[in-house]
């Protein structure tokens, strides 16, 4: 039973699928150009992004990762070049994102260190208590049962080890907050439309931000899913949010 307006938000409303379903579908549509339209639709933002979120895990010095919702690996590329841990393990569910990261790992020979495997937040096919610590970027909002997904997170992450989310979330600065609305609302689904012939799914993932618990809400969920410690900062006057916690 879907607990958080986001978790009833799906590509399609028609579709009898499942939104985990829905959403690896989705992925593998628009997989071939996921990568370009991010850079083009953040100005390569997303980038520095992803390093500030990596950079929290960093005073622990972990040595075994999870990134979940990994897509095409840039966490967990990003985190083996900051941070030299043994082993990361990236999940998700869209094969088709996952193949685009396998042929980046294997350009750079880091087969031995990162490994990628279909696999669900709701279910992750590993031991308590085994990585010392988890990243998610851009990818909770997309969870079918965010309480649930949080839940099995924190089982299979060590005692003192950290969680880091990154994602995205909707400014309050005045002048800049009518900008974003447009950008998120019409500009990006046009631009999303002409670059990967997909709109629905830009649509989605605008009206998935829109529904999301950000801020003090989902630091809540965190704390009552069991992590301690937790904070957020706000990236880029709040169109992204890090959100931190531990176990």
């Amino acid at each position: 039973m879907a607990k958080y307006a986001h978790d009833m938000v799906v590509p399609n409303e028609a579709s009898s699928l499942s939104k985990k379903n829905q959403v690896a579908e989705m992925f593998n549509n628009i997989a071939h150009r996921y990568d370009f339209l991010n850079r083009f639709m953040s100005a390569g933002i997303d980038i520095g992004w992803r390093k500030k979120a990596i950079s929290e895990i960093s005073s622990i010095r972990p040595k075994v990762i999870l990134d979940v919702a990994t897509g095409t690996a840039d966490v967990a590329l990003l985190a083996n070049k900051m941070l030299h841990p043994n082993k990361i393990v990236g999940i998700d569910i869209s094969e088709g994102m996952l193949n685009l990261g396998k042929e980046k790992i294997a350009k750079l020979n880091l087969q031995r260190i990162i490994d990628l495997q279909i696999g669900d937040s709701e279910a992750i096919a590993f031991e308590d208590n085994y990585f010392d610590a988890i990243t998610v970027a851009f990818g909770v909002r997309n969870f079918e049962n965010l309480e649930k997904g949080l839940k099995e997170i924190l089982r299979v992450l060590k005692p003192r080890g950290k969680f880091v989310v990154l994602e995205c979330s909707k400014p309050t600065k005045k002048g800049f907050k009518g900008f974003y609305h447009f950008y998120m609302n019409k500009i990006m689904p046009s631009f999303g439309s002409i670059f990967s012939g997909n709109k629905e799914a830009y649509l989605y993932l605008n009206n998935s931000v829109q529904a999301f618990p950000e801020g003090q809400q989902f630091l809540n969920i965190m704390n009552e899913a069991g992590f301690t410690q937790t904070y957020l900062k706000t990236l880029s006057l709040g169109v992204c949010t890090i959100y931190c916690g531990s176990k």
